[in-house]
């Protein structure tokens, strides 16, 4: 992505109980029963063209953001062998505030062995000065992960 007084990058880890392969696999191959962690953050993840976990993918979701409804679209790339996705947003409410949002999961082995950690990076530019950086996304995204590793835990 350019940089540009603009853009910006928000790195942080979300730590879990969850396998990497489960953690990677419901994002990959499954977000559409991330709804089933936490129903009230999303409501909906719809495929709309292509393969859930193959290159290209493009989801639409609904989900709500400080209390307000919120919808976004991306085309996902993956690559499975280092659990890793990239969600690059194409249309929703993200893109009335940003020129890009691109939002990268890699999911690692925690040093212990038992659990996981998800690496999130989050690279946008946004539309002028006046809109913020997007703090409460970073915020939903670690809240989310969490939900997410404690649902996949307690369905094993």
């Amino acid at each position: 992505m350019a940089s540009s007084p603009l853009s910006g990058k928000l790195e942080f880890d979300v730590e879990t109980d969850a396998t990497p392969e489960q953690f990677h696999h419901i994002w990959a191959h499954r977000p559409h029963h991330v709804h089933h962690t936490n129903s009230e953050k999303v409501q909906s993840c719809d495929l709309h063209e292509g393969e859930f976990g193959k290159p290209g993918a493009k989801i639409f979701w609904k989900y709500a953001l400080d209390g307000k409804p919120k919808t976004v679209k991306h085309v996902v790339d993956y690559d499975h062998d280092n659990k890793s996705i990239v969600f690059a947003m194409l249309e929703g409410s993200l893109m009335e505030e940003y020129k890009s949002f691109v939002v990268t999961i890699q999911t690692l082995p925690k040093k212990d062995g038992k659990g996981c950690v998800a690496h999130w990076i989050v690279e946008y530019e946004r539309l002028h000065e006046g809109i913020g950086h997007p703090e409460s996304m970073r915020q939903f995204f670690i809240e989310l992960a969490r939900d997410v590793g404690a649902h996949l835990v307690k369905e094993e």
